[in-house]
């Protein structure tokens, strides 16, 4: 069985005749594979500046400030810095932004802007004066900062309004920053009972009858009283006070 040849012999081959337009399209084609073979070793394979005395501006995101600069200046660059702006995650003095950015070709002594984190953006406290202590906690801590304290005060306001807050309000602080909030314990509207000659059990009965607390019990080497009985009292006797305040006492004993 013979099957039939379709290529001609090499000696059979002739090249095709060109005119001149042939001879362009052929350099063309030439030219073209030349310089998309030239791109594709510098860009792919071998990749080199094209322009002698040129490098390429390194990547320096992430890195300190610091050490940012130190790589750029061995690289042959300049640094200038671009001063610092506030970022949601880069820690503080770490590069965020540059100018030319990574991978650019650069003359040497080209000029490498540099933007670096200030943290993250400052949060100023809401002003929660006037509002109720457990609401003010709530908005305190949806702004992201925390309460983390509450601390009362006799006032001229319902029990349990805010009066301030520490830092106060519209200062900038960092996310996270604890806030004190002060609270009204009311106005000071019950006058201090005389405890004084009293029992320990009579004067905290007498304060709890009248809205008070007794609070701190001293004892004191005295002869001039009965042991058992106060001597001294804090808020002293007709004080104005707020609803639950503490009264502190001394008490007698025996010489």
């Amino acid at each position: 069985m013979r099957f039939r040849r379709h290529i001609p012999p090499v000696r059979e081959w002739k090249l095709p005749l060109l005119d001149a337009r042939g001879v362009r399209r052929w350099g063309l084609a030439l030219l073209g594979a030349l310089v998309g073979g030239y791109l594709t070793a510098y860009l792919v394979l071998f990749p080199a500046p094209l322009l002698h005395g040129h490098g390429v501006v390194p990547r320096v995101l992430g890195l300190s400030l610091q050490e940012a600069s130190a790589q750029l200046r061995t690289a042959g660059l300049q640094v200038q810095d671009g001063g610092a702006e506030p970022h949601p995650t880069a820690p503080q003095g770490t590069v965020v932004w540059q100018d030319p950015p990574p991978g650019v070709t650069a003359p040497a002594g080209l000029r490498v802007t540099l933007v670096s984190s200030d943290g993250p953006p400052k949060i100023p406290v809401p002003d929660v004066v006037g509002l109720d202590g457990t609401l003010a906690q709530r908005l305190i801590s949806a702004a992201g900062l925390a309460a983390a304290q509450v601390e009362s005060v006799q006032a001229a306001a319902p029990p349990g309004v805010v009066m301030l807050t520490r830092p106060a309000a519209t200062v900038v602080a960092s996310p996270g920053a604890p806030v004190t909030i002060v609270v009204s314990r009311g106005a000071p509207t019950i006058a201090v009972p005389d405890l004084l000659g009293m029992s320990q059990a009579d004067a905290r009965t007498r304060l709890e009858l009248d809205g008070l607390e007794l609070g701190t019990v001293t004892r004191r080497r005295t002869a001039d009283a009965n042991p058992g009985t106060v001597v001294g009292q804090k808020p002293a006797a007709g004080t104005l006070a707020a609803p639950a305040t503490v009264v502190d006492i001394v008490v007698a004993r025996s010489p």
